[in-house]
Parts: C-alpha cells; structure tokens; sequence
C-alpha cells in the first residue's frame, strides 16, 4: 500500500450534482465528519494525488484539497486506485491490491478502478460510465445516487465516523464545567484549543459530539449529537441539531440535520433545517428556510435532468458556493440556489435560483463575472486567504458556464430545466 495513488473520480451521475458540481469536485463536499477526499484518505492511508472531474474545473485551489487533475497526465510508474465521488467506503473497508488491473466493485456496482504500476490509467468515457472489466475486486461501502443523500445519510455518517475514529484512539471524558444530557463515557472528543463557555448544554442521548481544533462554543448553546464542528468554528448561542460543520465557519440561531462545508457565516438569527450550505456562503440576519411542506407531503427538487421526487418528507435547501442572501430572506421547502447567487428583499425567489444570480424574488438578474469576483476575493481577504489565479480561471469558467444555461445558452453541466 505504500506506493499506492490514490484518486476520486466524478462519474456522469456526480457531475450533475448541482448547485456544487459547478464550482467544486464532489469528493471535496462533505457528509458526515469528513470530506469524501479526507475519508478515503484516512481508510486508505494514502494522501488524494487529484480528483478526475469536469474539465472546467481545472484549476480549482482550497487549502487541503486535492487539484483537479487530466487522467492523460497520471503517471503510470506506481499502482493506482481510482474510486468514484459517489462511493463511501466502510471504514474497516480495507483493500487487497491484486496483482492485474481490476474494476472495483461494492454490492456488484462499479465504484472504481486499480491499475497496478506499468498499466494504463482508463480513458475519460470510462470515467464517465465506468463498467467492469475481466478482473474485479470487492470492496465494501455504499454508494450515494442523489444530492439530497449529503443531507439525508448526515446524521448516521457522523456515527460512523465518530466509531472509525475512535478506534484509532481513546476518547477523552468531557470536562464538568457544562452540562450533559445522556452521556456515556466516550461519545465527546475535544481537539486542541477548544473553548467551552459556562452556560453550554451537549445532548448526547442520540449520538456523540466532536469539537475539533480551536472550535468556540459560546454561552447559551446547545449542541445536540451526532455532530462535527470543523477547525476554527464558532457557535454562537442557539440549537444546534445533527450538524456537520466544517473550517471557520460562524453559526448562530437554530439550525438543525444541517451541512456547512466551510467559511460561511450564519451569525444571526434564523432557522436552518434539512439542509447543505457550500462554501463562502453568507446568510443576512434572520434568514430562514423551510424544511416541511405544510401537506406533509414528500419534497420535490430541481435537478438539471428535471424535477424530482426526493421521497424525503424534511428537506430545506440546497446552497450552492458563494452564495449570500440579505436580512430577513425566506427559502421554500426544497429550494436549490446556485453558486454565486446574491438574493435579498423580502420576496421569496422561486425554487430553483440559476447560478450566478442577483436580485429579489423572481427579478433576477446576471451578477457579472467581474463583480462576483471582487466580491469573493474581498470575503476571502477578510479571513487571510487570497483568490488564487487558478481559482480564479476556474470560477470565471464556471459564471460563463452557469450563465450560459441559464439563459438557454448550448449544453453543458446545468443541461435540463427547473421543475
């Protein structure tokens, strides 16, 4: 396993995986306490060499991630294991290399592909529509087949992740200046530098709480298992259910069975419920979605091959990267906002937001290419980073690519129409 490379790949099915497969590889959007990159890193033991993935989003640069990578430039001198986006392996998966090329297979699905050193690397279409070959080898997992899964499988992701770590090493005792609701001995685990305010409730009684590096969790919080909170975040004061939140991020109000990739804001009041915030988002004060249709009935979500009936009775909003909503912003149930858009006003905008909109309710507009991009590098200055060119390339690729669909414009990506 020592020479082993390790790549995710993102099949025709992920690639569809809007409002994120515009601006991101699906292997860097998270489910559980991981990244899909960071767990098959952690069950393989092997650092992601690069994601194969659409071929506008070349250039795509955050700290920790993987690059994107063109399958014709993949050395072939080492064993290679290709695994698709989609697939979230056991963690005591394990993998026995074999000793040929072999197609890697979980529950008779192809997930993957190994080509030991000296072997070609498979072509693009195999990528796309990867189909077996004479040699197989199992693995066990499961593989996620829609989008809304992200928010659907989260609570009993960060079980399992919790266990498989935990595995790895003793879970400390919680400290006794904060109240617990439920707990057994080894369901907190504390990274360094936390700080717990007096006033701070933890509800262990469905499932364990892990607090990672430099995480602040201020009075009059109440964090209720299973959940993750990333590097560096915040909670502010409210209640937190089921949350999976990533790297600096700031949080406050009521937010429940919610994903927050990283460096977003939701510093205020409001409610959020049922749903999957991409990176850099920023949500203005009392911004609230719903998660439940008044009927009961199951949600329905745009998807670029068209509506679809998710069969989830809770199920709030898809955001994808970028996106920013003003003071007192309303989403409907099942809403899907794409990357870029900057909503505000008090009408509620329609269902499914093209990417790289701007406006209220239903009077959207273009946000043009250069003043998305001021704006992004300004947030990101706020927190020390600086918008790479690459990145830039990329993103400036994925507003003509978004905007081309919008308005109708050829195929692409964001092919199929809102519901």
């Amino acid at each position: 396993m020592a020479k082993l490379m390790l790549y995710l790949f993102d099949d025709a099915a992920a690639r569809a995986w809007q409002p994120f497969a515009l601006t991101r590889p699906a292997g860097e959007l998270m489910l559980g306490a991981f990244t899909g990159r960071a767990r098959a890193e952690r069950c393989f033991g092997s650092a992601c060499a690069g994601h194969i993935a659409a071929p506008h989003l070349a250039g795509f640069a955050e700290p920790g991630a993987a690059p994107v990578v063109e399958p014709t430039a993949i050395p072939t001198d080492r064993d290679r294991l290709f695994l698709n986006a989609r697939f979230i392996p056991d963690w005591n998966a394990g993998f026995q290399p074999p000793t040929r090329p072999a197609a890697i297979t979980a529950d008779d699905t192809v997930v993957g592909w190994f080509a030991p050193a000296g072997y070609d690397t498979p072509d693009n279409g195999w990528f796309l529509e990867p189909t077996a070959g004479d040699d197989v080898a199992t693995i066990s997992g499961r593989v996620l087949h829609n989008v809304w899964e992200l928010v659907a499988e989260n609570p009993d992701q960060l079980r399992r992740d919790f266990d498989g770590v935990a595995r790895s090493g003793a879970v400390p005792s919680p400290p006794r200046d904060f109240a617990t609701v439920g707990y057994r001995d080894g369901q907190l685990r504390l990274g360094s530098g936390v700080t717990i305010e007096p006033g701070v409730v933890f509800d262990f009684a469905d499932g364990p709480i892990w607090l990672d590096d430099n995480v602040t969790v201020r009075a009059f919080t109440r964090l209720a298992g299973p959940a993750y909170v990333g590097p560096g975040s915040t909670l502010l004061g409210g209640p937190y259910t089921a949350v999976s939140v990533g790297p600096v991020c700031k949080l406050h109000g009521e937010v429940e069975e919610t994903v927050v990739l990283g460096y977003s804001n939701k510093a205020h009041d409001g409610f959020l419920g049922h749903a999957y915030l991409g990176r850099w988002v920023n949500l203005g004060a009392m911004t609230t979605n719903s998660d439940l249709k008044n009927n009961y009935g199951p949600v329905r979500m745009w998807t670029p091959a068209g509506e679809a009936d998710t069969g989830l009775i809770k199920l709030g909003c898809l955001l994808g990267d970028y996106v920013k909503t003003g003071i007192g912003s309303l989403l409907n149930t099942g809403t899907v906002v794409g990357a870029g858009s900057n909503l505000f006003g008090s009408a509620m905008p329609p269902k499914y937001v093209p990417p790289f909109s701007w406006g209220t309710g239903t009077e959207l507009v273009e946000f043009r290419a250069d003043k998305f991009l001021e704006l992004t590098a300004t947030v990101m200055r706020r927190r020390s980073l600086e918008l790479a060119d690459g990145m830039r390339g990329m993103l400036e690729r994925a507003h003509a690519l978004g905007r081309g669909q919008a308005s109708g414009a050829g195929p692409g990506v964001m092919d199929g129409g809102a519901g």
